[in-house]
């Protein structure tokens, strides 16, 4: 019984051998797996590299259209904005002229003439850089969003009521948009 005892204990340490070798070698595959996996990780293919680079490129190529379209549309608000500073610092002295103009019309006739060339050729310069005047009428209808109120007097008729009475300072307009509202008086 003993020797069979220990031809048993003899088999079992054998398998226990020849078990951890197995289990060794399993493990020194996956090893070796792994690597090799890490290997082709860090070893991409040549096609794999040139698809990253196309995409870097493609990336960086649409960034700078877009910093492009960007930049013209800042360029042309500092233009549009720079011009209606201008218009508005301007504006005044047209409504001189046209003050100058009315007082100086009956009284020299030569001097007149002269004034009005100027005044023209003024308005046409501002013209050509996009300021124009609001046409507005007496009588028409009273529109906050487009006109001042400066002050509200009792209609002379039913037909004037939330209507413009007067117009004191003309309104103008740089493109589409308003740089100076037209101040009236409105019937109430």
């Amino acid at each position: 019984m003993k020797t069979e005892y220990k031809m048993s204990e003899k088999n079992q340490t054998d398998k226990m051998n020849k078990e951890e070798k197995e289990s060794e070698n399993t493990q020194s595959k996956n090893s070796e797996s792994v690597e090799k996996q890490e290997d082709v990780k860090k070893n991409p293919s040549s096609d794999e590299l040139l698809a990253q680079e196309k995409d870097k490129f493609l990336r960086l190529f649409a960034e700078f259209e877009n910093y492009k379209k960007r930049t013209s549309k800042e360029r042309l608000e500092l233009f549009k904005t720079a011009n209606r500073e201008l218009m508005t610092v301007l504006l005044p002295v047209l409504d001189d002229f046209g003050r100058g103009l009315s007082e100086i019309k009956e009284k020299d006739n030569e001097l007149y003439k002269g004034m009005q060339l100027i005044s023209d050729k003024f308005r046409k310069t501002l013209e050509q850089k996009g300021l124009s005047l609001m046409k507005i009428k007496k009588g028409e209808k009273f529109d906050p969003d487009v006109h001042q109120a400066i002050t509200q007097i009792p209609a002379p008729s039913k037909k004037l009521k939330g209507k413009i009475i007067d117009i004191t300072e003309q309104g103008y307009m740089l493109g589409d948009v308003i740089i100076r509202y037209p101040k009236v008086v409105v019937g109430n």
